[in-house]
């Protein structure tokens, strides 16, 4: 039945498709895309699925793929497609890395991408890590079940052979992969088919320390913080040589144009060349993909010291050593994006336009190919000239980022540092203002020296500095707990008159450590514990990733904190306002349990009765 014009126009009077949706976020990375036209600078993608392909037929071990592109022209809508045509695939495994914190620590940063990464699913609908650890199974005992199946067995397996099972497992594991020198990174991978432990292994498998009494539960030792980074190196390595023996890796860098600078004076993208120069040379087999702009290739990476070493690596199947470069849209590709992104709207609100561009005249959209543009500034002009609705400029980039928080909300509630950034904005747009009983004069971050960076994230500081609240975003557990507690107690250090420890977890009965100082803080000092809960800090995520992107999103800072002002989103948020509040003296009672709350696929398995005989 073809819908009436009317019906189509009252949609689109009500509904953008293009408004917001104009910064690839990683979470359309891993999940839902945009809508993508293949042939549009198709010879990027495929030169990465040539690349598998030598591998895959042994022509090639390891491939260095560079692409560079003007900011806009569609880099990171490349990296989707890969990913999406891989996923379909049963012969390779996805990386991807798009955040670079901390360049003092990228091996150790660069461990935590690839656990992370092979938590997404694959192509059987599970985790990657559940995949691999089948396939070792199954190359061990000569088997050829499938990881739901060794999934749904688990439980009677480890209810019958306690940890036994896994003993046994590890040690026919390590006959046939005699190469691998870390049992344990074997041992963590099998426990990932576990459902009730896959939460620590892959945890644990980020180099990131469990609870002394899980990890001896699970016969894993706890990473020594003090050797992380070299421990990070030995770790990954390890980890894609036993993953490239059933998938080739195909390992995706982005986002490498930032100016942020490791102390040895090297930019991101320095760093991140240097450390795939390391990874190709020491790989088994991969595709390694570098994305950055033309100006980041020519000024930082020729700029390398041995750069022609460096090169050879980054750009290793072109003949000429030099990027595949992506090339800015002609007419044509207009008019098959634009339709391509109309005909997934209508689709999905089932309506039926007169012509595949409505409402939209493809000769202006011809026009707009004369100008070779991006296809950033084709999603805008499509957003303005779309009928779009009135409001605020702020909201449709606001509602586009709260639908990729509310779909990684799991992973985000790890992220210390993103959590604590958007308090740090809610409260900045709330300065002038008294809530609570407290009127927010100032934010200040806090200088200490490097044994105590990293555990107390800002002051707020109110009445001619009488009151200055010491803030903590601490979700890890462990020492870590324990030392940011100890500092959130030391009032005079860090000049603080109140101690605030945010966190949406218990702090587990045996850490005698930090359940003292926990006590010291909240007893003695006057202290608070504020849950950290999902619901409350989603929409200042959001506003805080628009704020992150805000010169892609072409908004300015004002507008923004007027936004935040207009909705309310800071000075009504319960989390803030339980900040600001007097502390209670009391633990909060809406905790999760602090066995890490990561969301991992859990399959519903229906499988043939399987014996298996250890």
């Amino acid at each position: 039945m073809v819908i009436s014009i009317s019906t189509i126009d009252d949609l689109i009077r009500n509904q953008n498709p293009f408004a917001g949706h104009i910064v690839v976020r990683p979470q359309q990375i891993w999940g839902k895309s945009f809508p993508d036209v293949p042939s549009i600078n198709s010879h990027a993608s495929n030169a990465v699925f040539e690349a598998v392909a030598k591998i895959r037929k042994g022509q090639r071990e390891t491939v260095g793929i560079t692409i560079t592109a003007e900011k806009g022209l569609g880099k990171s809508h490349i990296i989707s497609r890969i990913r999406h045509q891989l996923q379909t695939e049963e012969t390779c495994l996805f990386v991807y890395m798009s955040k670079y914190d901390n360049l003092n620590q990228i091996k150790y940063q660069f461990l935590q991408t690839v656990a992370s990464s092979l938590r997404a699913f694959g192509s059987q609908k599970l985790m990657q890590w559940q995949e691999i650890a089948a396939a070792l199974i199954n190359e061990a005992k000569q088997w050829n079940y499938t990881p739901q199946q060794y999934i749904s067995l688990y439980p009677s397996w480890l209810g019958k052979h306690s940890t036994k099972a896994l003993d046994h497992l590890t040690e026919v594991v390590l006959q046939v992969k005699p190469e691998i020198t870390n049992p344990y990174i074997v041992r963590a991978i099998l426990w990932t088919l576990s459902t009730v432990h896959a939460n620590f292994a892959t945890y644990w498998l980020s180099g990131l320390e469990l609870t002394q009494a899980q990890a001896e539960a699970m016969g894993l030792p706890n990473p020594k913080t003090e050797d992380r980074e070299a421990e990070a190196l030995s770790t990954v390595r390890q980890i894609l040589d036993i993953t490239s023996h059933y998938r080739i890796p195909v390992i995706c860098f982005d986002e490498l144009d930032i100016a942020d600078m490791a102390d040895n004076g090297f930019l991101a993208a320095q760093v991140i060349a240097s450390l795939v120069k390391d990874l190709y040379n020491t790989l088994k087999r991969g595709v390694l993909v570098l994305a950055m702009y033309p100006r980041t290739w020519e000024d930082q990476i020729k700029a390398l010291p041995e750069a022609e070493a460096v090169i050879d690596r980054l750009a290793s199947e072109q003949a000429d050593r030099q990027p595949v470069k992506l090339n800015f849209l002609n007419s044509d590709d207009i008019v098959a994006l634009v339709s391509r992104w109309l005909q997934d709207f209508y689709d999905e609100n089932q309506q039926k336009p007169s012509h595949p561009l409505y409402p939209f005249d493809e000769t202006k959209l011809r026009e707009l190919g004369k100008g070779r543009p991006t296809v950033r500034s084709v999603l805008k002009w499509c957003a303005e000239n779309f009928l779009p609705t009135i409001g605020d400029p702020v909201n449709a980039s606001f509602k586009n980022e709260f639908a990729n928080v509310e779909a990684s909300i799991d992973s985000l509630m790890e992220e210390e540092a993103i959590i604590a950034d958007a308090l740090w904005l809610a409260f900045s747009s709330l300065i002038g203002k008294s809530i609570e009983g407290v009127t927010i004069e100032e934010l200040e971050g806090i200088e200490t020296d490097v044994a105590d960076q990293g555990y107390i994230d800002f002051r707020i500081v109110s009445e001619n500095r009488k009151v200055r609240i010491g803030v903590s975003v601490v979700q890890q557990d462990g020492k870590f707990i324990g030392a940011a507690l100890k500092r959130l107690t030391n009032y005079k250090k860090f000049d603080i008159t109140r101690g605030c420890l945010v966190r949406s977890k218990n702090i587990n009965s045996g850490a005698a450590l930090a359940r003292q100082h926990l006590r010291k803080l909240l007893q003695e000092q006057g202290g608070e514990w504020v849950a950290l809960q999902s619901e409350d800090i989603k929409p200042l995520l959001a506003v805080l990733l628009v704020y992150y992107n805000r010169e892609s999103y072409e908004l300015t800072e004002e507008q923004i904190l007027d936004f935040i002002e207009h909705e309310q989103l800071a000075i009504n948020n319960p989390l803030i306002r339980e900040i600001l509040s007097d502390p209670s003296g009391q633990e909060p009672t809406n905790l999760t349990d602090d066995g890490l709350p990561i969301s991992i696929p859990q399959s519903i398995v229906t499988t043939d009765n399987v014996e298996l005989t250890l």
